[in-house]
C-alpha cells in the first residue's frame, strides 16, 4: 500500500470513527460526513489520474456533486432541527414524538 492510498484510507476511517463515536451534535456528524466524502473524492481523483483513462475522468465530479447535494440537504435539516427544537443535539430528537 503506497503512503497516498494509506493517508486516504486513514482519513476516512477517521472520519467513519468520528461518526460512530462522536454522535453528540447534528453539526459534528456533518463534519465527519463531509470529511469522509472528501477523502473519497480525493482518493477517486487520484486513482482516475493514476489510471490515465478518461471514461473514469466524471467520476469524481459526480461524487462532488452528490457530495453538495449531502451538504445542503444536511445543512437544511440542521437549520429546520435548530428552529423547531431549540439546539442541535442528537438526543433531543426523539422520532416518536410528533
Amino acid at each position: 500500500m503506497t503512503p497516498t492510498h494509506f493517508a486516504f484510507s486513514t482519513a476516512f476511517l477517521l472520519g467513519l470513527a468520528g461518526l460512530a463515536f462522536h454522535r453528540a451534535h447534528l453539526l459534528s456528524a456533518l463534519l465527519c460526513l463531509e470529511g469522509m466524502m472528501l477523502s473519497l473524492f480525493l482518493a477517486l481523483s487520484l486513482w482516475t489520474l493514476e489510471l490515465d483513462v478518461t471514461s473514469f475522468s466524471t467520476s469524481p465530479m459526480l461524487l462532488l456533486a452528490f457530495s453538495a447535494c449531502e451538504a445542503s440537504a444536511g445543512l437544511a435539516l440542521l437549520v429546520a432541527t435548530a428552529r423547531t427544537h431549540g439546539s442541535d443535539r442528537l438526543q433531543n430528537l426523539n422520532l416518536l414524538q410528533c
